[in-house]
């Protein structure tokens, strides 16, 4: 809420206008932490943590043979990987996320099958990674070094999910620290993800 017009009870209202308007489907929220015995009086239950790693990384190994511009790829082979790792259909979104302004993506293909993907954007402070969605973190590490290496290094920051820890020790690894951290809740049943493939969580703003 604009902060001249807080305390007025206008953003509860247009929270339960929101529940009520979701009806019987799962809402997913990326909330700030001391807000979640507030979420749960709502229905909320954390699934865990989204904890965003920051610093400046130095120049990292070559990227390896397999890698290409996500661009390259069919949109349709991009949307089938994403579906392993988010809830819900997103082609318009993916299309668009791919290809904004400033926006680079990269992609690792072994044996002609996708291994891994991930994007690097600019914001108001260095770039932020993601997605980053690999089968394992040596997938990780090899699509994330391709993303410095277009751009350059510098300040990142990577919105990592607490339940991989192949990608927490990847961002340690990278040197980067905890600088934010959100809880990631559902109101109604989790979906069934493989987090274990998400090194990097797309935007929590849009999910």
């Amino acid at each position: 809420m604009r902060e001249d017009l807080r305390g007025r009870g206008y953003g509860l209202r247009i929270w339960n206008a929101a529940i009520a308007h979701a009806g019987p489907r799962v809402i997913g929220l990326d909330g700030v932490v001391a807000q979640q015995k507030n979420y749960r009086k709502s229905g909320f239950e954390l699934a865990y943590a989204n904890i965003r790693y920051g610093g400046t990384v130095g120049a990292l190994d070559a990227p390896q043979a397999g890698v290409i511009a996500l661009t390259e790829l069919p949109l349709a082979t991009v949307e089938a990987y994403d579906a392993t790792v988010f809830p819900a259909p997103r082609t318009a979104f993916l299309r668009a996320w791919i290809g904004s302004p400033g926006h680079v993506g990269r992609a690792l293909v072994r044996g002609g099958v996708l291994a891994g993907l991930g994007v690097i954007r600019p914001c108001r402070k260095g770039r932020k990674i993601g997605p980053l969605v690999a089968n394992d973190s040596a997938a990780a590490e090899v699509v994330l070094s391709a993303l410095l290496a277009s751009v350059g290094n510098g300040e990142i920051y990577l919105d990592v999910p607490s339940v991989n820890h192949d990608a927490v020790r990847l961002a340690q690894d990278l040197g980067l620290t905890p600088v934010f951290e959100t809880a990631r809740m559902y109101a109604g049943a989790i979906p069934p993800l493989q987090m274990e493939r998400v090194f990097g969580v797309t935007t929590l703003e849009l999910g």
